[in-house]
């Protein structure tokens, strides 16, 4: 049996095919803990068979707000992952086809918690740092493309992602982020 749980993603009653809560166990003694972040066995058994080719970190202060992201011509598959501090991970189903488009879905990511998401290929990604600090690594499907890249507005009013921004946090944006269009602006992955 593996090692890890998988749950499937639901956005008002509808699980959202593709988008996964992965949970590895955690070994835990007086010294500390031990966990498998990634085991390719686990995944294929659990009938994730997505191939990952690239890795990032990034590390982000509180209010600071990343995304919506994707790649258009080579959208990515994402492992994510807090590694240290606390993040509300955002995921925007962009598939034309899937019967949950425009629908989103959100988990809070933390190196207490331990949980990652995957996001496959086709949607909007993004997080809002909850903690001081936080450190945030995740595994792509695809390599980054700079030219290739789209976004989708953090706070459009058609998708009502509920971000948890507490009263006291004042919300860092890149410039690009502040300047990306609804959903009916952005980009539609057809296949």
């Amino acid at each position: 049996m593996g090692k890890i749980k998988v749950t499937p993603c639901m956005a008002e009653g509808k699980t959202i095919e593709g988008l996964f809560v992965i949970e590895p166990t955690v070994f835990k003694d007086e010294r500390g803990y031990f966990v498998e972040t990634y085991n390719q066995n686990d995944f294929k058994e659990a009938g994730l068979d997505m191939v990952f080719v690239q890795d990032n970190q990034s590390m982000s202060v509180r209010g600071v707000l990343r995304g919506l992201h994707y790649q258009k011509q080579f959208p990515q598959g994402k492992l994510v992952r807090a590694v240290r501090g606390t993040v509300f991970d955002v995921a925007v189903d962009l598939r034309t086809h899937s019967a949950t488009y425009g629908k989103w879905f959100g988990v809070e990511l933390s190196a207490e918690n331990k949980k990652q998401f995957y996001i496959p290929e086709g949607f909007a990604h993004g997080f809002l740092v909850l903690s001081d600090e936080a450190e945030f690594a995740y595994k792509c499907t695809d390599f980054y493309h700079p030219g290739d890249e789209g976004g989708l507005f953090w706070s459009d009013p058609s998708i009502g992602i509920k971000w948890p921004i507490a009263d006291d946090m004042k919300l860092i944006l890149s410039d690009k982020d502040t300047k990306w269009g609804g959903i009916d602006e952005t980009f539609k992955f057809e296949r």
